[in-house]
């Protein structure tokens, strides 16, 4: 059955969001038809508003309203430490848990040769800029997911680093509580003795 335009536009629409097939599209379709009017029009404007209002902050690469971002422009964050991380989501986690207050650096993805990602596809560049430009940083902790993707950027982005007597230092991780050492991968129990600490 071939549904009415409007309803075929929305479908594909959906379809393009990251994790959304055919029938959980479809599915989302109409469940927006039936939404009321006011809800549709609440959420029509939020797309809309998350494309217009939201930019890149021309210092750290997190998303802001206003530039430079709140955490660049706060004299209350440590100056000496930039935290690396992968996307916006990932400084929203930082803040969240409320542990660290230096700044951030977001690269907006990873080093990968296999899909034509280089240094020059994400925000490397502007971090080297960054360091030359701001003397007081003594330690850039690169927080980038432990895929073979974010291993490799941390290390390229650490030979980048290192030559400037800054400190390079990376997340510790290993077992998750709970977790049984005999399922876990070689990656995983390195960086847990790596990453130990005095009891």
């Amino acid at each position: 059955m071939q549904y009415p335009a409007p309803i075929a536009h929305l479908i594909d629409s959906y379809m393009k969001l990251p994790g959304i097939g055919e029938k959980t599209a479809t599915r989302l379709a109409f469940y927006t038809l039936d939404m009321p009017d006011e809800d549709v029009h609440g959420f029509s404007t939020a797309l809309t508003e998350v494309k217009e209002k939201l930019h890149r902050c021309s210092i750290c690469g997190n998303i802001t309203e206003k530039d430079p971002c709140l955490i660049c422009s706060n004299p209350e964050r440590d100056q000496s430490t930039i935290m690396v991380v992968e996307q916006p989501k990932d400084v929203m986690a930082f803040e969240d848990m409320g542990e660290y207050s230096g700044l951030y650096h977001v690269l907006h993805g990873v080093l990968s040769p296999m899909d034509g990602i280089g240094p020059e596809e994400i925000n490397i560049k502007s971090l080297i800029v960054r360091l030359q430009k701001q003397d007081d940083v003594k330690e850039v902790i690169l927080a980038l997911n432990s895929t073979p993707e974010g291993e490799s950027t941390a290390m390229y982005i650490s030979k980048l680093i290192k030559p400037a007597g800054i400190k390079v230092t990376r997340l510790a991780a290993g077992l998750a509580v709970g977790s049984d050492i005999e399922y876990a991968n070689s990656i995983t129990l390195k960086r847990a003795v790596q990453g130990r600490t005095s009891i």
